[in-house]
């Protein structure tokens, strides 16, 4: 009896010590799938395919991983289109196609017609987003968002910068919790120094993973980021593992865990957004799909609950019919008109203080130099 005992015991003891071995040695594999079986890790496709207008980005992240991006480009057709809007009375505005034509009328009698480009980069917010650990069958890396980011593109009126993080797509080496971070800031910082965007209207969208990843890069750096956007996003990699593996919750947990969490040392790549989004200081909005079949709704929930405790700008929209991959589908005019909406309230207007302070003290207007014709 003893004998079968022990035997028991030994059993027992080895498939733990299975487990926590290949919890070790394998995590990376589990938490990242930057190829799923069957498919390449080229890009199936480029923006070039549905007609935007993008540029190719290479970065460099502070470790020497070398990264690849695209930025798409904000280009509505104007053709046709005039506005107007009066200054004091002497100066008319008038925009025909991709020209800004300055009229001056003084006293009804000179008139001086003066035309400089005018960039649509600048009058619009740039959308810093990032992906999904890996997604559906057919979705992979950042050439599978495209149609998303075509209608973003639409209904927004934005900019989009797509990265792809190391070890996805184009980007060089190997994903990990540590690694993916400094690709995040490689990428915001490469935003920043760009003088062909707002860089004071620059907001973060992260979907699951890139929830995640977004939430911490908010949080450093509260003077970069105008606001957040969090979509079906989990509360912690270690919560997710008591979701994905059951058993699990008995060992490995940051919120819902029901035992001791022993194996938390364990986890190399915890992604804990639960204790990050408290404090971020931006305005968030939580996008949450009520039919997420991967990430629990009520992790967006709890995520709510802890930023709402101590930031008063955060909203909570839900879409009833949306799952893990497809509540931007699902939710139909709604979500873009959340986003819309959640945007013009947040970060519409330009902080014409930090343009001026970025002039040397002077506004765009003031440093125009306008030919006064001879009498």
């Amino acid at each position: 009896m003893t004998s079968y005992l022990s035997l028991l015991l030994y059993g027992v003891g080895g498939l733990v010590a299975v487990g926590m071995a290949a919890l070790v040695v394998l995590q990376e594999k589990l938490v990242y799938v930057p190829v799923l079986p069957g498919l390449t890790k080229s890009y199936p496709i480029t923006p070039d395919r549905l007609n935007l207008n993008y540029e190719d980005v290479w970065l460099r992240s502070s470790d020497g991983v070398r990264l690849h991006a695209w930025f798409i480009k904000l280009a509505p057709d104007f053709r046709g289109f005039r506005s107007g809007l009066n200054w004091t009375g002497f100066v008319i505005l008038e925009v025909s196609g991709l020209r800004l034509r300055l009229v001056i009328e003084l006293l009804s009698t000179i008139s001086l017609f003066f035309f400089t480009e005018v960039s649509y980069l600048t009058a619009s917010p740039t959308i810093l987003f990032f992906q999904e650990n890996a997604g559906s069958i057919l979705v992979d890396n950042i050439a599978h968002r495209l149609e998303m980011v075509r209608i973003m593109l639409q209904r927004l009126r934005c900019n989009v910068f797509m990265l792809s993080y190391r070890g996805y797509g184009a980007s060089d080496g190997y994903p990990s919790q540590h690694g993916i971070t400094r690709d995040a800031q490689a990428a915001l910082d490469h935003l920043i120094k760009r003088t062909d965007i707002d860089t004071s209207r620059v907001v973060v969208f992260g979907r699951s993973l890139g929830g995640a990843v977004g939430a911490l890069l908010t949080k450093k750096n509260p003077d970069k980021v105008a606001a957040l956007i969090l979509e079906n996003t989990f509360t912690s990699i270690l919560d997710m593992a008591g979701v994905l593996l059951p058993f699990l919750k008995w060992f490995i947990g940051r919120t819902a865990s029901k035992g001791p969490r022993v194996l938390n040392f364990l986890v190399r790549s915890p992604w804990s957004t639960i204790e990050v989004i408290g404090q971020v200081q931006q305005p968030i909005l939580f996008l949450s799909g009520l039919q997420d079949e991967m990430v629990p709704p009520v992790h967006m929930e709890m995520l709510y609950a802890k930023a709402a405790a101590h930031n008063s700008r955060c909203t909570f929209v839900e879409f009833p019919t949306g799952m893990h991959m497809d509540t931007w589908l699902a939710g139909g005019d709604r979500y873009w008109m959340t986003i819309q909406q959640f945007l013009e309230q947040n970060v519409s207007e330009r902080k014409d203080e930090e343009n001026s302070r970025k002039n040397g003290g002077t506004s765009w207007f003031s440093n125009l130099k306008i030919p006064i014709p001879s009498p």
